[in-house]
């Protein structure tokens, strides 16, 4: 049984059911999920809890199956705890899972909580997962994108009283929020508690949001492709700045980068072909937002423009690994944030067919 998020707590109102599963990659929602998991269920008597966190291929499974099967001395009922951190519980867990979730549907003294991370389409369609999916409540918590991030913040400031000024000024404040917090959704929640403590319930003004919350953002090369794919250029130039202070690979950026590049083109070269769009972004494997990403730009970038950047993410391959490159900088990273920038206008919205500035004709 699959369960939206926020239709949680509706469901356990109505009662518990023997099994829950949680997996997504997002530690504050996890962590939510299964403390009012858990809160519930000690309203019921569920009073015990143990924890099983798989570690490795030598895990002992029969402790985890000998616990589900034998009763507490100081509770009747239980609470089964299984941590998989790496999601791949192997050939031998896998059985085992299989076997835990049957014993579990003949008994209402063990509820089992199954905590995994964000799963691929392969791990998912594993005899294991299906057994969970078929015997649990299975909920998927994915991280709040950045398009989302605003209205998040506001409801979690309205569960304590506070919201944001109304009109431009609130708009601006939640922007300013969403900015300072983007892809830390753990310390985004701090902060916002932070607002519950240093001000009364009420309104907040742009001032006080700016005062108070601290810039916590946290970056990764495959959300800095689809800010410079939708041509977010304030963002993009954040998330540059960002990454080159938290330490990541130039190398790893000028991939992320390059690989759209050659992959706007693969596609732009299918069209040329003949190829319908949708069937070129499949024959590519586009899928998701960077699909609907790529149908928005791909008609408005040249064929020329795409070689050009082609040839541009070369050289900053080159100077990224030690080589000068005449008209470019030698910084690596002033290189990145070039390269960036010039895909990134490109890609902009109402960005009608043009060629690259300063390219030479083709």
């Amino acid at each position: 049984m699959q369960l939206a998020p926020a239709q949680l707590h509706a469901h356990l109102e109505r009662g518990l059911k023997p099994l829950y599963v949680l997996h997504g990659d997002e530690p504050l929602l996890v962590q939510e999920a299964a403390d009012a998991i858990r809160q519930a269920a000690r309203a019921q008597g569920y009073t015990e809890r143990s924890v099983h966190t798989v570690l490795g291929a030598h895990f002992d499974w029969s402790a985890v199956l000998a616990a589900s099967g034998s009763m507490s001395l100081f509770a009747d009922r239980q609470i089964i705890e299984l941590r998989v951190p790496n999601g791949k519980p192997g050939k031998d867990g896998g059985s085992a899972i299989v076997q835990w979730v049957q014993s579990l549907q003949d008994q209402d003294a063990t509820l089992g909580l199954v905590l995994l991370p964000r799963l691929d389409k392969q791990t998912r369609s594993g005899a294991w997962f299906s057994a969970l999916e078929a015997g649990a409540v299975c909920i998927q918590l994915e991280p709040v994108e950045r398009a989302a991030l605003p209205q998040w913040i506001a409801q979690r400031l309205s569960l304590q009283g506070q919201r944001v000024a109304s009109g431009e000024a609130g708009q601006q404040a939640l922007a300013f929020f969403a900015d300072r917090v983007e892809g830390n959704l753990l310390a985004a929640h701090q902060e916002i508690q932070k607002l519950g403590l240093l001000y009364p319930a009420g309104e907040l003004s742009l001032q006080q949001v700016e005062s108070a919350v601290l810039n916590v953002a946290r970056y990764d090369v495959f959300k800095l492709s689809e800010a410079v794919l939708a041509g977010q250029a304030l963002r993009v130039q954040r998330m540059l700045d960002g990454l080159r202070a938290e330490g990541e690979s130039e190398v790893l950026v000028h991939w992320a980068l390059a690989e759209d590049i050659r992959s706007l083109k693969r596609v732009k070269d299918a069209m040329a072909d003949g190829r319908p769009l949708p069937m070129a972004l499949r024959e590519n494997r586009i899928w998701g937002l960077k699909e609907r990403l790529f149908e928005r730009a791909l008609p408005h970038l040249a064929a020329g423009t795409l070689a050009h950047l082609l040839e541009a993410a070369h050289k900053v391959d080159g100077i990224c690994k030690g080589l000068r490159q005449p008209d470019w900088p030698a910084d690596g990273w002033q290189a990145l944030h070039r390269l960036a920038m010039q895909l990134c206008e490109q890609c902009a919205p109402g960005t009608r067919t043009r060629g690259l500035r300063g390219a030479r004709p083709v």
